[in-house]
């Protein structure tokens, strides 16, 4: 199941903080992902759009959200329960989406209209979004929208230079006309807190400031006439429900009789922003109505704060050299969102401190490989922009990227010990990092310029190996020395991929040369074995037990090998399960045009028993190797943004000129610059808008087995096993109850209620069972426990320490298992691996934590001690003891904060 979205945090649409505060909501691609800035978490809502989101509208109260893709499909979607409510199309493409401050409507900008729908409320409706009114008015494309406090009027921008103010109800004295004064397109329209003051904001960086001789209480509703006045006297509670749509139009020039008696506006002043260039336009604007904030970006990426309306500058200062596409205020002013759609950057600036909350950016080029840490808590990418980032798994942040590569990065790997990583480049260089102190500690180099393709390391994380593109040959490090020990020489093709096996010192390379040969790193690197294939070898791996080897190569087919005798055991034919799409400019059928496809990423999972395979293509397959059948498929995206998605040709594109697709009709649309016109040397004549094509470029399981992770044209996509909800019995019969169960727990029959528990696998009743068992009882039950049940505890216990607060009872329960089963558990190694580098991650996650708070007390204890030295105060001899007691606690490392040997257990444990 599709769990989260990592390695891309913001890519096109407009950003919102939710009501408390404490999260961004933005847009990725055709999905949406929450920051929760306060507990540091990242998470992707399990839905996705048709194409990519173009804005998202978030209901005052913050549980409804309304996302509206390129298409014009929408998506009424629960914030609570993150599903999806309803759909609806709304004919057309929608620019922005805006909820009223009561919650009972809401407006959408779509062409040169306002659409006024009653919001969806809490009962259930056949029908959640009912046309109230259409606004007409402006003569180009409408912009943006802002509402009074009351929700009783609302104002529209649009690209026609000039604002229009609309009534959400019949106003009598209210008059719709143009508000003009502007030289370029509105980009943003704000009215002050309340009342009906307005700011209007231009992108060529000028503000007017409106004010209007009306309060929002002087405003008269419009008296009903004709037949409508006669059916409201007796029936006005029936006309309120069936009250149908309704056209307004407005008037640009009004005259001046009409306007006798009616809302006037007059401009009070006119700012203009300090403008670098002609080409920096102002992008993005967002007001803060209680602090009076104003907050404008700029497409060089400079951002200024303003207070207004007497238009004082706050700040200025520049987030990247990037175009700044989205500005959102959290409800206290305190935080501002940035999103830059060319790098792909997520920022959150506290402005009053000056300092980043939030400060991610993806790869702004496609990602390439990835690999998981042995304990599964960090993913690495590399990308074809030279950086390699490290992203944690839990909270779903980068924090930590490496940018010493000139050129793409072609592989990524850890080593064993989890802390180092090892990267391959097109600039010709192997690179080490340090994760202890975040530098690039090693740089291994060829004889003569190489671009190296693929890197492995041995499962000793003493030798680095590296395939070369250009020269067909292998080459050998020493990561102690980084000295070249050999250059393998060999294959008569570029080299696609290595492996190292994981219980002996071979190394495996796959070449386009149609072979995998198997080098023996004990025995001077001699070739041990050449393993024939009937085409180009594009991706090899190993079996995490090292008993067999799996190839993916270009006719699609999936080979497995047994490398001691050299002997193929199977063969997978995947050519009709990729179902590659087709292209706009495609002129075959995607039948046709998936003979020229394969999988070029592949990977075993952490049992060994199945397979994945990806490459040019949206489906990810995983295969059952034995039996050598199609497991499932995992469509990895429905985007049609995306090229190669569409399985048939549209019709509607081809004419007798050509193809439509071949026309960039969007040229410069978002970014202000016009299409070009010959002579013309405004705007940047090279630019173009194109859809990349989907693709798999990496796959990884993790070592502990709940979930794997795909490089694609979407991001870093992560599917999970802890993301579902389903019941999963075990062995389960007639006889096993939950009545049964609790009935064992009160007779004191410990072993036989956590078995039947196990059987029925429900996790509150488990947690139930389990922590009903005295701790002094739990390695009587440890023991009792048959070898079947011993993993399910196991990944029962490493799930647990996820969320639950009982930390030494179940360090207990763990311990103890060990203890009495360790031995049959090692036997077993390879099926109980995943679990125990599961229990390892949770286990190790907590030692980090409390191994700092452990320290923080002490740092603490010690400046109070020196303090109190220092003023010739006496210290309290009860909870610290003598000064000679309390440095002996610091040496012998015993923190009395959390508890006698707390940390001691922890740590031996461990």
């Amino acid at each position: 199941m599709f769990s989260n979205l990592l390695g891309t945090v913001y890519r096109c649409g407009n950003l919102n903080f939710t009501c408390d505060g404490n999260s961004v909501i933005s847009p990725v691609g055709n999905r949406v992902t929450v920051f929760d800035l306060k507990n540091n978490k990242s998470s992707t809502l399990p839905l996705a759009t048709r194409y990519n989101v173009k804005c998202v509208g978030l209901s005052p109260d913050g549980r409804l959200a309304i996302i509206v893709d390129e298409g014009g499909d929408a998506l009424l979607v629960s914030l609570v329960c993150r599903s999806v409510l309803h759909h609806f199309h709304f004919k057309g493409s929608v620019h922005s989406v805006s909820f009223s401050p009561d919650g009972r409507k809401f407006v959408v900008t779509k062409g040169n209209i306002a659409q006024m729908y009653h919001a969806p409320g809490r009962k259930r409706e056949f029908n959640a979004f009912v046309l109230d009114k259409t606004y007409f008015g402006p003569y180009d494309e409408t912009t943006c929208i802002d509402w009074t406090d009351d929700s009783r009027c609302f104002a529209v921008g649009s690209k026609d230079m000039s604002t229009w103010v609309f009534g959400a109800e019949r106003w009598d004295n209210l008059i719709y006309y143009a508000l003009g004064g502007h030289k370029d397109a509105i980009v943003a329209c704000f009215f002050e807190s309340g009342s009906l003051d307005l700011y209007t904001i231009s992108q060529d960086g000028a503000l007017c400031v409106w004010q209007c001789d009306t309060s929002p209480e002087g405003l008269r509703p419009k008296a009903p006439t004709g037949w409508k006045a006669d059916l409201l006297q007796g029936e006005e509670e029936e006309e309120e429900e069936r009250e149908e749509e309704t056209t307004v139009r407005g008037k640009t020039a009004p005259a001046p009789e009409e306007r006798q008696g009616k809302v006037k506006y007059s401009r009070l002043a006119k700012y203009f922003f300090n403008k670098e260039g002609d080409f920096n336009n102002l992008t993005a604007a967002a007001f803060h109505k209680k602090t009076h904030l104003l907050v404008t970006g700029f497409a060089s990426g400079i951002f200024h704060l303003h207070e207004l309306p007497e238009f004082n500058l706050i700040h200025s200062l520049s987030v990247s050299d990037q175009r700044v596409a989205s500005i959102a205020v959290n409800g206290s002013g305190d935080w501002i969102a940035f999103g830059c759609a060319g790098l792909g950057q997520l920022l959150v600036w506290e402005w009053q401190s000056e300092s980043y909350v939030l400060k991610q950016q993806g790869h702004f080029n496609s990602m390439v490989s990835l690999a998981y840490s042995p304990d599964g808590q960090y993913i690495v990418t590399g990308g074809d922009d030279g950086k390699v980032k490290v992203w944690n798994t839990l909270s779903g942040f980068c924090f930590v990227t490496f940018t010493e590569h000139s050129s793409g990065v072609t592989g990524v790997t850890f080593t064993a010990t989890g802390y180092v990583i090892v990267t391959s480049s097109m600039d010709g260089t192997v690179r080490a990092f340090d994760l202890h102190r975040y530098r690039n500690f090693r740089t291994f180099t060829s004889p003569r310029p190489t671009q190296f393709s693929c890197v492995a390391v041995d499962c000793s994380g003493e030798v680095v190996s590296a395939g070369a593109q250009d020269s067909f040959e292998v080459f050998i490090w020493s990561m102690q020395t980084g000295r070249l020990l050999d250059v393998l020489s060999g294959h008569e093709g570029p080299i696609s991929s290595l492996c190292f096996s994981p219980v002996k010192s071979v190394l495996a390379s796959a070449s386009w040369d149609r072979t995998v040969r198997l080098w023996d790193m004990a025995d001077s690197w001699r070739t041990t074995e050449t393993l024939g294939l009937t085409s180009d070898a594009l991706a090899v791996t190993f079996r995490p037990d090292g008993a067999e080897l799996a190839v993916a190569t270009l006719n699609s087919q999936i080979t497995f090998w047994d490398p001691e005798n050299a002997v193929q055991t199977g063969s997978i034919e995947g050519r009709h399960d990729l179902k590659t799409g087709r292209k706009e400019l495609d002129k075959v059928t995607a039948k046709h045009s998936a003979k020229g496809k394969a999988f070029t990423a592949l990977c075993y999972s952490a049992d060994g028993q199945s397979v994945l395979a990806g490459g040019m293509s949206k489906f990810v397959c995983i295969y059952h190797v034995k039996e050598q059948i199609l497991r499932k498929k995992f469509e990895i995206s429905r985007n049609l943004s995306l090229d190669a998605m569409e399985e048939f040709l549209n019709r509607r594109k081809m004419t007798e000129f050509g193809n439509l697709a071949l026309i960039d009709q969007d040229a410069g649309a978002e970014d202000g610059v016009a299409i070009p016109l010959p002579g013309v040397k405004k705007g940047d004549m090279s630019s173009r808008h194109l859809k990349p094509e989907i693709r798999v470029t990496s796959l990884r399981f993790s070592p502990t087995g709940r979930c794997w992770a795909a490089t694609t044209t979407e991001g870093l996509l992560v599917y999970s096993l802890d993301a579902q909800m389903l019941f999963d019995p075990f062995e389960l019969d007639t006889d096993v109850t939950p009545a049964r169960i609790r009935a064992a727990v009160r007779q004191q029959d410990l072993t036989g209620a956590v078995l039947m528990a196990f059987r029925l696998n429900e996790r509150t009743l488990l947690q139930e069972v389990l922590e009903s068992v005295p701790w002094d009882e739990v390695e009587v039950v440890s023991s009792s426990l048959p070898e079947l049940y011993v993993e399910k505890v196991l990944e029962f216990l490493a799930s647990s320490f996820e969320v639950s607060r009982h930390l030494e009872f179940y360090l207990i329960w763990t311990q103890k298992l060990l203890l009495v089963h360790g031995q049959r558990l090692k036997s077993r190694a390879g099926k109980v691996l995943p679990a125990v580098r599961f229990l390892q991650k949770t286990i190790q996650r907590h030692l980090d934590g409390v191994c700092k708070l452990c320290d923080w007390n002490r740092y603490n204890i010690q400046y109070a001690l020196a303090v109190s030295k220092q003023r010739g105060i006496k210290r309290p001899s009860e909870p610290l003891g003598s000064e000679e007691e309390a440095d002996a606690s610091d040496d012998d490392d015993t923190l009395h904060p959390l508890g006698e040997g707390q940390e001691d257990g922890d740590r031996q444990l461990v």
